[in-house]
């Protein structure tokens, strides 16, 4: 029997038993569907915890002196020429900066906190949040702006506001006490409520003139695509022997072990799922094969041969799933398209920002792999699950499932 006469039988059986058949159907499909919206949700939330890690002034890779992560200062700095810039390929990097980061104490008339200085170039900082805060007053206009920059909430803690000076105090390179009073040139706000209340910013020029000393704590590098990442990453090295170069998820491990906790949720749920439905669909054949006993004795003794029996039962079951599979593939994509402009969140707010999520909105991310994972492992649990049934069709005495 050829496989499309095959495949013309096992369609029109399908239909013999039209309720039972619609019912699985149906539960395939929504079940499908699910698993696609759900593995969409989970990857747009580690694409924006990703983004997240990456945009809080980590970058995809980053440069620091040994030993800074334990004790850091400006006693952990490295001198850059002012003339250098990454060696890396173009179309691979979207940017870099430099920085000086030191802990800190800032003091307005009424309030002290301790907080984290940071001198920086805005003209590099299109790699970071920097470049998408929105600020209330100026911002600041180049390395060499002696103003600050303060947190909306750190603000509001200090009691202060935008044009009035603040006292910060740090440790100089010399490890003597340092301190200098900063107008203020404006108030940021951050999706990041912990960034608003500790980073305070200012040129990276007024900051090592503060320390005494003309190094950087760190560079930071963004790149295009995080596919690059492992060759960027061998590049620096090799530049900066002596010096530590991290990738953001050694910087960031609660969200890289986040990411990973989600890629692996993906696929227990899948299983889970499938699992029960591949239940559902074996009970399904069983019901259809005990049903057609005397069918399939009188076709075996008409000399029907076992394989094409066999084949029949496959086949099957096999259109059923692909069926289920198209149909929920299909509606599982079109919901993700649908919702392209995100879904809001805002209500779980508080513990988005614990997952690392600096967005209230969520955009579904439909992977083609993922599809085809999908497609391809419902298929081929669909045709393992109905070949077990089929060889109990099969072992019928032909004699006997006549008599049914």
């Amino acid at each position: 029997m050829s496989l499309v006469k095959v495949g013309q039988l096992a369609w029109r059986n399908l239909w013999r038993q039209r309720r039972r058949n619609v019912t699985m159907l149906v539960a395939l499909s929504f079940a499908v569907m699910g698993v696609v919206f759900l593995n969409a949700f989970l990857r747009g939330m580690t694409a924006q915890m990703a983004d997240s890690a990456v945009n809080n002034m980590q970058g995809h890779v980053k440069v620091l002196q040994p030993g800074y992560l334990d004790d850091p200062g400006i006693g952990k700095s490295f001198v850059l020429e002012s003339e250098w810039s990454p060696e890396i390929p173009a179309g691979q990097m979207q940017g870099w900066a430099r920085r000086v980061r030191v802990p800190a104490v800032i003091m307005s008339e009424r309030e002290t906190r301790g907080i984290e200085f940071i001198g920086i170039d805005p003209a590099q900082e299109s790699i970071s949040f920097v470049a998408d805060w929105t600020i209330e007053g100026e911002g600041l206009q180049g390395p060499d702006d002696r103003r600050i920059l303060v947190g909306k909430s750190l603000a509001e803690q200090l009691e202060t506001v935008a044009g009035r000076r603040l006292v910060i105090i740090t440790q100089g390179a010399d490890g003597r006490s340092r301190e200098a009073g900063y107008r203020i040139a404006g108030t940021y706000q951050s999706e990041f409520s912990a960034v608003e209340k500790l980073y305070v910013f200012t040129g990276i020029e007024a900051a090592q003139a503060l320390l005494a000393s003309d190094a950087v704590t760190e560079v930071s590098v963004r790149l295009t695509d995080a596919k690059h990442q492992p060759t960027v990453l061998e590049s620096l090295i090799a530049t900066f022997i002596g010096l530590n170069v991290f990738t953001w998820q050694t910087l960031e491990p609660m969200a890289a072990a986040m990411m990973q906790l989600s890629d692996a949720m993906i696929y227990i749920l899948f299983i889970i799922i499938m699992t029960a439905l591949v239940f559902g669909l074996v009970n399904t054949v069983v019901t259809a094969i005990m049903e057609r006993y005397r069918e399939i004795g009188m076709l075996r003794a008409l000399g029907m041969r076992a394989s094409a029996v066999l084949l029949q039962v496959v086949a099957e079951s096999t259109l059923i799933m692909l069926l289920g599979v198209a149909i929920g593939t299909a509606a599982g994509a079109g919901i993700c398209l649908w919702l392209s402009d995100g879904i809001d969140l805002s209500a779980f707010a508080e513990g988005l920002e614990g997952f690392g999520m600096t967005s209230n909105v969520l955009v579904p991310v439909v992977l083609l792999g993922d599809l085809a994972f999908v497609v391809m492992a419902s298929v081929v649990m669909g045709v393992v699950a109905s070949f077990f049934p089929a060889l109990r069709a099969v072992r019928l005495n032909p004699l006997e499932a006549m008599r049914h």
